[in-house]
């Protein structure tokens, strides 16, 4: 039984370094999406959409290998919760991965940056620096199962949230008469959407971490109210 239970331990645990290792490629695909919007390199987006792929199998991998070790154990309640945080966190991971697509599929139909676009495109920037911490802070955090590193999140995003807004303001202000500049303020609206998301499955993987410590969910804050107001 002892053998047993030591041979679940190690493939949850292989399970847990898989899901982990996947925000290395969601990190990696935000990072050449964002480039690609700054470049206008439309090869590199392909390049992300074509590489999302990779985080769908892990995702895959991760699901069914979740499923195939409990049809042939029985968890305990602490495992029980590891298991169930990396459905949940897997699933995020994977988001995260198509919202990286979405920013890339836009590429090809902004065109040329209109002027006075240079300090909105910084903001885009910082906005996509800061989830990629936030991603690679939710990692550390779950590997050392670190619960204020996860609830810190929360502070984090709302750098993100704060971009969003201000990203959001400067294309209206920015969009005028023109047609060419307010297609091209609506697709900047849409990235700082997309990374704001992103921001949003930091902090549920965040949540996630709290629950595999604590064996008590609870969110830290309801995203769907305006400044991250508790529910």
């Amino acid at each position: 039984m002892a053998e047993i239970r030591r041979e679940f331990h190690d493939q949850l645990r292989e399970l847990q370094d898989e899901a982990l290792s996947t925000m290395d490629l969601a990190s990696t695909a935000l990072d050449q999406a964002l480039e690609a919007v700054a470049n206008r390199d439309q090869e590199l987006a392909v390049m992300v959409i074509n590489g999302d792929d990779r985080i769908d199998g892990r995702y895959l991998d991760v699901h069914q290998g979740v499923l195939s070790l409990l049809a042939r154990q029985s968890p305990v309640a602490s495992d029980l919760r590891l298991v169930a945080a990396l459905l949940h966190t897997i699933m995020h991971i994977e988001r995260i991965g198509d919202l990286c697509v979405n920013i890339a599929k836009l590429v090809p139909l902004m065109g040329d940056a209109p002027d006075r676009s240079s300090e909105i495109m910084a903001k885009i920037e910082a906005a996509g620096a800061q989830a990629r911490d936030q991603l690679k802070q939710a990692q550390i955090a779950f590997e050392q199962r670190n619960v204020d590193l996860a609830e810190n999140l929360v502070s984090q995003d709302d750098v993100i949230d704060s971009l969003n807004r201000q990203i959001f303001q400067d294309a209206i202000d920015i969009g005028g008469a023109d047609p060419h500049t307010r297609e091209w303020a609506a697709h900047v609206m849409l990235i700082a959407r997309y990374i704001e998301r992103i921001g949003d499955h930091t902090v549920d993987i965040g949540e996630q971490i709290a629950f595999v410590i604590s064996g008590e969910f609870r969110e830290f804050t309801d995203a769907s109210r305006p400044g991250g107001v508790p529910a």
